[in-house]
């Protein structure tokens, strides 16, 4: 990695570069077969195959059936499900009125969808995605809390108390 730190000078100011050293993992002694703490931080898992939980909110167009929307989300789960993995947990918000129209929609049906996956089978699913016209939007993250619950529209405690 390198740094510039300013040097002074009567005219103008020089930039020394000072280089730090690269840490790379550790070699593996291929005689022995023995493994350090420190190359087992650095080696792969076992299985070959490392997933991690995701969650996906999709926004797809108000218009579309339930059986529809349901029918789409087989499609782009069957794309990201392993054997041996649990099927994704799939929460259906509802219609919603949208913050500002999106493709020309006022209104959207949200569905919140948990599930594991490796990171490899997130572009083909990701590009199933954008591919489909009924999708508005979508959003895919690394999970790492409790699954988001839906505010409802009506009044809260706090409004009651007034």
């Amino acid at each position: 990695m390198l740094r510039a730190a300013p040097v002074p000078c009567l005219l103008f100011t020089v930039h020394a570069v000072i280089f730090t050293p690269h840490i790379s993992p550790p070699r593996r002694d291929t005689t022995s077969g023995a493994t350090s703490t420190a190359e087992r931080r650095w080696a792969s898992p076992k299985e070959g195959v490392m997933t991690r939980q995701y969650e996906v909110v999709y926004i797809f167009d108000s218009a579309l059936e339930e059986a529809a929307i349901n029918e789409r989300l087989a499609r782009f789960h069957a794309l990201i499900q392993q054997a041996g993995v649990e099927a994704p947990q799939v929460s259906h918000w509802g219609k919603r009125t949208l913050a500002y129209p999106v493709k020309k929609h006022e209104t959207g049906y949200y569905v919140v969808a948990k599930f594991d996956a490796a990171a490899t089978a997130l572009p083909e699913f990701e590009r199933a995605i954008k591919l489909d016209e009924g999708v508005l939007r979508h959003l895919v993250v690394v999970s790492e809390g409790a699954q988001p619950v839906p505010v409802t529209a009506g009044k809260t405690d706090e409004e009651d108390d007034e």
